[in-house]
């Protein structure tokens, strides 16, 4: 049956009158002392037909069929917009001034309404009330599925996100995988959007609106963590899947830790509600203990716990959300079945859990080769169900992140294999179109990219994932107002996802606005502290910035959690930089035993190497030999990247071929793409072929196009040649950059 609002009193009604309350069924507002209080429709309809009673009592039935429609709902969500009700009518519901609660029966009004000339009509009034649990209203009903929260100015971040204040010195480090914008209006139209924000007032929440936090691990071990975090992801996930249920992003163990207070949080997050749950796993039993918490009073909803077998893992997680479901929405029609089969992709649980291992891995990468270990994992979840699509496309997903961070060929063969399998088993999955949208993009075709992104993004689930990821394609193709339109929606949806820190912060860092990006940065590791591979981006911009000092810390504390090869090869500059040539090499050496497929990794010991009086020529000449045939590999997998193509052309200068190092500088010139790193590989190559005035030339643009006057000076060839004397002071070594952000970080196709 269709639900249908209540007609109580519509129409050019006079409005109703009592205490400080006007309300005005034409203008369908509730006005408090004068003051707009924005209440849901169900309510407002609930308010309405106690109204148009005055002093009767309305039993609970008749109120669900005539705001609902029907009686396939649940009671407490008749209790949940009474206190919302309350809460707008600012009423204490143990000394009520206008509902009654009569206890198993129904409600009714007890206020003295008054006439419009203000005589006051005297309603009978009894003693009693409820303890309720009250939500926060919306605005308007279109807000359950279209407003999301507003992002919250970070107190620990000095910056705007995306700031249009100019660095004292522009500068712009190496390349990364997206081609620079070079459009000041990207900037300055997401710094005016976001100040817009800061200065907006705080939004109502959505009734129908749920946080869920991460879930504890009780069972003793840390090695559980990956299970309790996992269930909280497929949560998630599923919940956001619900027509009218606006579920907000994975809020970070920082956050949650930061506000303890329920409504606290609730006012940071903009949601009614919020989902908190601890999880023993001993043996073959499972417990999980859940509470929905209502963030308007601080008052639970509903709370349960779950002592069951293990294998019983997924009934658990659709009980869970069934009843997160009824709490906020009512009984929908169909609903619990589609909820379990969302939090059921295989009924395999040995399965299940692996990929949770390998889900655990993408998302917090602390290892060098976790990205080798999660295709570990998703293959043998795939032995245990061969039909686990999201497995497949879990593999395909960590060899696509290989490619971008290794340059491997190899990975992107792998990728597309495991792409084109995931497809097969699950044609139109969104999480297969999200892996296959990443796949696209890092191989250099945008167009079939965002043919996939404008699938997965119709998901909530892979949403914010999406319009992140289409910002990439777009900035790349220049479309600096597109980019910036959906970044925007990713910060809409999730406010403090450190990934979209990230994303915004490498694109800052690729126009050359290095002081932004770092803020950017520090925002992104303050919301995931344990991520080696932010704290080493956040690393080599604070080396772009020439503050070696907060460089060295935070590249050091990265390689605590993890050490990355682009942290050590960007360490090991700074200890280049100070002439300890011996740790530069051992640094950069143990890089390439990490990523020994990266020929910036090789030619990176290469340059340690040359400026090293102890170290042996040949070893120099096997590490350039190395990072060019390498590079020749990548290039054949990718022809249009320009930088590899610079950097190619360097090497030949180097290992002695002159010819071929000329074509190749050509060549990347004729790409187009990264103009200032392009520049300076190629000055160092032609000053390397004895043409200090064409050298001299693609300095002049390197420094136009943004190249920090460090990353000149600390050059060993322009050093040696005399192209420039200073001392070398801070800058990113040859072919290194802030690794991008990979591609969906934290949450790789399925999670």
């Amino acid at each position: 049956m269709e639900r249908t609002e209540s007609g109580a009193r519509n129409g050019g009604a006079a409005p109703y009158r009592f205490g400080d309350i006007v309300v005005d069924p034409a203008a369908h507002t509730l006005l408090r002392a004068g003051v707009p209080q924005p209440v849901e429709p169900k309510a407002y309809a609930v308010l309405l037909a106690l109204l148009q009673r005055p002093g009767e009592l309305i039993g609970r039935d008749d109120l669900l069929d005539r705001v609902w429609g029907h009686r396939h709902v649940t009671p407490g969500v008749l209790t949940r917009v009474i206190a919302q009700l309350r809460h707008a009518l600012d009423e204490d519901p143990q000394q009520p001034r206008y509902i009654q609660t009569r206890h198993a029966l129904g409600y009714s009004f007890i206020g003295q309404l008054e006439d419009i000339t203000g005589a006051a009509v005297a309603v009978a009034s009894e003693e009693g009330g409820e303890t309720p649990a009250a939500v926060v209203p919306p605005p308007a009903e279109a807000a359950v599925e279209l407003a999301p929260a507003r992002a919250p100015v970070a107190p620990q971040a000095t910056l705007p996100v995306w700031s249009v204040e100019e660095p004292v010195a522009p500068v712009r480090a190496s390349l990364g995988h997206w081609s620079a914008l070079g459009a000041i209006a990207l900037l300055a139209g997401l710094a005016a959007w976001l100040l817009i924000q800061r200065h907006a007032p705080p939004p109502g929440s959505v009734a129908a609106s749920v946080a869920v936090l991460p879930f504890v691990n009780l069972s003793g071990s840390r090695s559980d963590d990956y299970f309790a975090e996992g269930l909280a992801e497929e949560m998630r996930d599923a919940l956001a899947g619900v027509k009218g249920l606006k579920v907000v992003a994975s809020v970070s163990p920082a956050t949650s830790k930061d506000v303890a207070d329920a409504r606290a949080l609730g006012t940071r997050l903009g949601v009614a509600s919020i989902l908190s749950a601890s999880v023993r796993r001993e043996g073959a039993r499972l417990r999980i203990t859940a509470r929905l918490t209502d963030t308007g009073t601080g008052f639970t909803l509903w709370s349960h716990t779950y002592d069951r077998e293990l294998a019983d893992v997924f009934d658990t997680q659709s009980d869970i959300a069934e009843e997160v479901v009824h709490a906020l929405l009512g009984a929908i029609p169909g609903e619990d079945s589609a909820l379990s089969k969302r939090l059921a992709a295989t009924r395999s649980e040995a399965a299940f859990d692996t990929y949770l291992q390998g889900m655990q891995l993408l998302r917090h990468p602390d290892q060098p080769d976790a990205a080798d270990q999660a295709i570990v994992h998703f293959g043998q979840a795939l032995k245990q169900d061969s039909g686990f699509a999201r497995a497949q496309a879990g593999i395909c997903h960590a060899e696509t992140r290989r490619f971008q961070s290794q340059r491997s060929p190899t990975a992107l063969d792998n990728a597309k294999a495991a792409c084109q399998q995931a497809e097969q088993m699950d044609p139109g999955a969104p999480e297969v179109d999200q892996a296959l949208g990443d796949l696209y993009r890092v191989a250099g075709d945008p167009e079939r990219a965002l043919q996939h992104y404008r699938k997965s993004v119709q998901a909530p689930d892979q949403a914010m994932y999406a319009h992140v990821d289409m910002a990439s394609v777009y900035a790349a193709q220049g479309h600096g107002d597109l980019a910036l339109a959906e970044f925007q929606l990713a910060l809409k949806l999730r406010p403090d996802d450190a990934y979209i820190y990230a994303s915004i912060g490498y694109q800052q860092y690729l126009d050359g606005k290095i002081p932004q990006a770092v803020a950017s940065y520090r925002r992104a590791v303050e919301l995931d502290p344990k991520n080696a591979d932010r704290w080493g981006t956040l690393g080599a911009l604070y080396m772009g910035a020439g503050n070696n000092v907060a460089a060295a810390q935070a590249l050091e504390r990265a390689i605590e959690i993890s050490p990355a090869a682009d942290t050590l090869t960007n360490l090991g500059e700074l200890r280049y930089q100070h002439g300890d040539y011996a740790a530069a090499v051992a640094l950069r050496r143990q890089a390439t035993t990490l990523t020994p497929d990266d020929f910036r990794a090789w030619g990176n010991l290469g340059e340690a190497l040359r400026a090293d009086p102890a170290s042996n020529p040949a070893d120099t000449r096997k590490a350039f030999d190395a990072a060019a045939s390498r590079a020749e590999r990548y290039l054949r997998a990718k022809p249009d990247d320009a930088q590899a193509v610079a950097l190619l052309g360097l090497y030949r200068a180097i290992l002695g071929d002159p010819a071929e190092a000329r074509q190749l500088a050509v060549r990347a010139e004729a790409l187009g793409g990264q103009p200032g790193e392009v520049a300076l590989f190629n000055a160092e190559t032609f000053a390397l072929l004895d043409d200090p005035a064409a050298a001299r030339q693609r300095l002049q643009a390197a420094r136009a196009a943004g190249i920090a006057e460090t990353q000149i000076s600390s050059n060993y060839t322009f050093r040696r040649l005399g192209l420039w004397s200073p001392p070398p002071s801070a800058g990113t070594s040859r072919g290194t950059e802030p690794p991008a952000p990979p591609s969906s970080a934290g949450h790789p196709a399925g999670g």
